[in-house]
């Protein structure tokens, strides 16, 4: 599996960004997908995830503010950031592992994309 992705970069406080992760190498509708982001001296989080049946689930500290969308025809997720704010500043990653049921799980992840947001 690769995980090729794109978009991201600087933005002002309040601003909107898209980040875009395209998926090949296996079956891309029965993996859940998500968005992890990691900032300098901190731990990898979640940020947002779209199940393989397409329930999604947010951190609670970008809820209201980004939304994760898949295309199973496209084989790709996005991620919609509105509402910048600086906390939001880190490296993001694209994630995929097989759902529930399918063996192994083995998890990937895509290259990483800065996202900046600073006046």
């Amino acid at each position: 599996v690769q995980l090729v992705q794109s978009g991201g970069g600087l933005v002002q406080p309040g601003g909107s960004l898209g980040l875009s992760c395209v998926f090949s190498g296996s079956i891309f509708s029965i993996y859940d997908m998500a968005w992890y982001r990691q900032a300098p001296g901190r731990q990898r989080e979640l940020v947002a995830e779209m199940s393989s049946d397409s329930r999604r689930n947010y951190a609670d500290f970008v809820k209201g503010r980004f939304s994760i969308f898949r295309d199973n025809s496209r084989d790709t997720i996005t991620l919609k950031m509105d509402n910048l704010i600086p906390e939001d500043t880190a490296v993001y990653y694209c994630h995929a592992q097989p759902t529930s049921g399918y063996t192994p799980r083995v998890e990937y992840w895509g290259q990483g994309t800065q996202v900046t947001v600073s006046s």
